[in-house]
């Protein structure tokens, strides 16, 4: 069997990860409004943002699909 790994975009600029623990209820307004308040980044830049729960065990992510005008 052929390994596989997942590996982001070639033309992905950057990716952060918020290091402190977040509540997985927040939805992507949520996320964009930590993005912009505690890290200073515009969450439309196009870089990734991944998120972690309490227990390390699950993330979410945050990226601007480019589809707004």
């Amino acid at each position: 069997m052929r390994n596989r790994y997942l590996r982001p975009s070639w033309d992905l600029p950057e990716i952060y990860l918020y290091q402190a623990p977040i509540d997985f209820r927040k939805q992507a307004n949520g996320l964009a409004l930590l993005v912009e308040q505690e890290l200073g980044h515009s969450p439309f830049s196009g870089a990734l943002y991944a998120f972690t729960n309490r227990q390390r065990n699950k993330i979410k992510c945050l990226k601007d699909a480019g589809d707004f005008s």
